[in-house]
């Protein structure tokens, strides 16, 4: 699918712009999935304040999407109409410690801040060791690991609305729940701030390592998937729902249920979007005829079915 080329018009509106726009731009290698439709319109802006102003000067009816390493992320196959904004490492993936307080930009990756901190001699970040996201989907998802996650460890985070204004959030204000935030989803996060506590790096490092250990052996990292599909029910596990439903293994095209880890689903090489959701849809459905549950997608569904 090919949509109208507007960034000529979106250029001329913005004659100060210094971020890339690219039109028709193919998602699919921009996700762990490998695979959706083209973003209409893909911007990456040189900073915070050329986000600002792209913001500000936007039309305020194109849709705006954000995508980080697309770890927790199905686009769908007929792509993303209107702006699909992409923050570079180059200018959001800094990290660094001051004291006991860790500071990193949003396209930070997870690991990448768990290791600032930890050549900090501060713990308390291990567990984003093993979560393969940048801090962007982690503020926006409430991301967590192995009995920690990040309303835990958040101080605060800085955020550009939809109409270029910056944003200052606390914890409090985060509205963290389960997997989710309380915060208008047009915020842009563009950075934060977690609080750590001083530690011996080996116990750092041990823990780490634990997190490592348990991802390799019991999560199939080396395929392309998306991470866990579905949020766990309160009091139940949803692999274990899954399994208990006789869905390990079962395919969709070229989707299939993890053997290794139910609540992961893989591309085994030629599925489309569409497989892949598809195949999360029939589990949802088999689960919920065999216990009576309903699982909530954790990965986030995007984009137009193709026509």
């Amino acid at each position: 699918m090919t949509f109208p080329d507007i960034t000529s018009d979106l250029k001329a509106a913005m004659p100060e712009l210094r971020g890339r726009l690219l039109a028709n731009q193919p998602l699919a290698e921009l996700t762990w999935f490998r695979v959706g439709g083209p973003a209409q319109v893909l911007f990456t802006p040189s900073d915070e304040d050329d986000l600002a102003y792209f913001l500000k000067h936007l039309p305020k009816e194109l849709p705006v999407y954000v995508i980080g390493v697309g770890s927790n992320l199905i686009v769908r196959d007929g792509g993303l109409p209107g702006v699909v904004i992409r923050l570079s490492p180059r200018a959001f993936g800094e990290s660094s410690t001051d004291g006991d307080v860790v500071s990193a930009g949003t396209a930070a990756l997870d690991k990448r801040v768990a290791e600032t901190a930890a050549a900090a001699d501060l713990a308390g970040l291990e567990f984003y060791f093993g979560i393969p996201g940048t801090i962007g989907g982690a503020l926006r998802m409430n991301a967590g690991a192995n009995g920690s996650e990040t309303k835990d460890v958040l101080i605060d985070a800085v955020g550009i609305g939809r109409d270029g204004t910056k944003h200052r959030l606390t914890n409090a204000d985060m509205k963290f729940i389960y997997r989710n935030s309380g915060v208008d989803p047009s915020i842009i996060f563009t950075s934060a701030r977690f609080r750590g506590v001083a530690a011996a790096p080996e116990a750092i490092r041990a823990r780490m390592n634990e997190v490592q250990s348990h991802r390799e052996s019991a999560q199939p990292i080396r395929e392309k998937t998306g991470g866990s599909t579905f949020k766990n029910p309160p009091g139940n596990s949803a692999w274990k729902l899954i399994d208990a439903a006789g869905c390990r293994g079962l395919r969709v095209g070229g989707a299939q249920v993890s053997e290794m880890h139910c609540n992961f689903l893989i591309n085994t090489g030629n599925a489309t979007g569409h497989d892949i959701e598809t195949l999360g849809e029939t589990v949802r459905e088999r689960v919920r005829q065999s216990s009576g549950i309903e699982l909530h997608w954790e990965i986030k569904r995007v984009g137009i079915e193709r026509s």
